[in-house]
């Protein structure tokens, strides 16, 4: 009996340590979610971001939002960046840039991917 016991704490003790070293492990940013965050970030009927932010590669960009560059400097937690794409009026309540994941306009994915091709620049 004690050594089932014993066992069994092993057990749980190496799962623990195992999925608490999964939860430490960085995000893995993989090159086609950047073009991803890219294509859906210039769909005009999406994120059209370029709509009203410059950066880097966007063709007759806007000028009514922040440049787009330096992004990693600016937002060093990502998520912060990421909360600012879900909805912006948390921190603005006068922007004028959309809410994409407080009113669904963006998938959880889609704005997942514009965050790393945004990180990315």
């Amino acid at each position: 009996m004690w050594k089932s016991v014993k066992r069994l704490s092993t057990v749980a003790g190496a799962a623990m340590l195992i999925s608490g070293s999964i939860l430490a492990l960085p995000h893995v940013v993989f090159a086609d979610d950047v073009e991803d965050g890219k294509k859906v970030a210039e769909d005009r009927k999406k994120g059209n971001c370029f709509g009203c932010h410059d950066y880097v590669g966007a063709e007759m960009a806007g000028n009514i939002g922040p440049k787009l560059e330096n992004m990693k400097a600016r937002y060093p937690d990502k998520g912060a960046l990421r909360d600012r794409i879900w909805d912006e009026t948390k921190f603005n309540p006068n922007t004028i840039m959309p809410p994409f994941g407080k009113y669904k306009i963006l998938s959880e994915d889609e704005i997942d991917k514009i965050v790393e091709f945004i990180y990315s620049l």
